[in-house]
């Protein structure tokens, strides 16, 4: 496993400890991460993004979808039926219950999310306000000529 020491980062920057910490807990993380249920991250514009879940077998009421301190949580747990349970020849559809997180940059929205297919797509938007986005600075008046006698 990889270390990486931080403390340079901490030395020489200010008000970036979330950026360190994420770093720091993703190097700590053990290689063997959960693959279940698959997914994709794909960016569809500028500023818009879209998670896809596979969650085959999952209604729509047995997902729920939250989003706490700059982190998505996605998780599932299915519900029990009416109690006949089927005689399964090959069970290869995994129906167990799950919780994926993600985390969210900076001013990154959910805008929406909809079951499909049996595919779960969560749309996300980053939505930079205007205190925060680039301005041209209009330079007004004249350059002072100084003059020096000799």
């Amino acid at each position: 496993m990889r270390t990486l020491d931080l403390t340079p980062l901490y030395r020489s920057s200010v008000g970036f400890d979330r950026l360190a910490n994420m770093l720091d807990q993703v190097m700590s993380h053990d290689v063997s991460a959960p693959s279940y249920p698959p997914y994709n991250i794909e960016k569809t514009g500028e500023n818009a993004y879209r998670i896809t879940i596979a969650v085959a077998g999952f209604a729509e009421e047995d997902l729920s979808i939250e989003v706490k301190e700059g982190a998505l949580t996605v998780s599932a747990n299915k519900r029990k039926g009416d109690g006949v349970e089927p005689k399964y020849l090959h069970r290869g559809i995994a129906e167990r219950g799950f919780e994926r997180r993600f985390q969210l940059a900076e001013h990154v929205q959910v805008a929406g999310a909809k079951l499909d297919l049996g595919l779960l797509h969560i749309d996300l938007s980053r939505e930079v306000p205007e205190a925060l986005k680039p301005r041209t600075i209009a330079i007004n008046g004249k350059a002072s000529q100084k003059t020096i006698d000799a």
